[in-house]
């Protein structure tokens, strides 16, 4: 299936999760259509960062849920691996003895809550992954190659969602005209952004994009947009000063 094929199907079963729920799309959509797409029983999203505290931000039912506490709670886990590493991390069953010793406290508690299969993905752009999608089984489950490229489809999505969904400073789901861009697009840019940002500013590219994502936020614009004039040079940034816009008078 061509790449772009699939982003256009995973988008439209998450827009019609949204239009059941009467609402705007937003995470917890993107865990409910894939739940229902995969041969997995829920999801759950969280916003993970190495300089501020992690936090759930959505599940589907009370595994899930406390799937998602657990792993940040506990420091280990799928998830927490997926974060730190930059990778998918697919569990198929909980059991396995390596996994037992690799995350001693984690398997034991999320086999008690009632999962025996989790899968975690982690939400990126370039560098910068700003959370991970959890999906779990309760019985012993492998994805087979079609099931894992629509769960990382998932996970894209999610991304975009998430990032706009920052912007609004609410958590929420994003703004009601955004509709679907293209996610490689979105992505590059953003990326590339980041990436002049760090040569402007002399900083390392996790405190860049949390600069971009203030300037947006304080600007009431949508990141994709600001990330757009910085690629384009219509917007620089300074370490003492507030961003110059070429087209502006500063």
């Amino acid at each position: 299936m061509r790449p772009g094929g699939r982003s256009a199907r995973i988008q439209v079963l998450v827009a019609e999760q949204a239009a059941r729920r009467g609402g705007r799309a937003g995470v917890l959509d993107v865990c409910t259509a894939a739940v229902a797409a995969l041969p997995v029983g829920g999801a759950g999203l969280s916003a993970m960062s190495r300089t501020a505290a992690s936090h759930p931000l959505c599940s589907t039912d009370d595994i899930s849920e406390q799937l998602e506490e657990l792993q940040l709670t506990l420091g280990e886990g799928p998830c927490v691996d997926a974060f730190l590493d930059g990778a998918a991390v697919l569990t198929p069953d909980l059991l396995t003895g390596q996994l037992q010793d690799r995350w001693a406290v984690f398997a034991d508690a999320a086999l008690e809550a009632g999962a025996r299969a989790v899968f975690a993905l982690p939400l990126q752009v370039g560098a910068i992954s700003p959370g991970v999608l959890d999906l779990y089984a309760d019985v012993p489950t492998v994805l087979d190659p079609e099931q894992l490229a629509d769960a990382l489809a998932f996970a894209d999505l999610a991304t975009l969602l998430l990032l706009d969904a920052r912007i609004d400073g609410t958590g929420g789901p994003a703004p009601a005209d955004r509709g679907f861009e293209d996610l490689d697009g979105y992505r590059a840019e953003i990326d590339q952004a980041t990436g002049i940002l760090t040569v402007q500013l002399g900083i390392g590219i996790d405190e860049a994009f949390v600069r971009l994502r203030a300037h947006a936020y304080m600007r009431g614009r949508r990141l994709a947009d600001v990330a757009s004039d910085v690629v384009a040079h219509r917007l620089r940034f300074s370490p003492h000063a507030e961003p110059d816009r070429a087209d502006e008078d500063t």
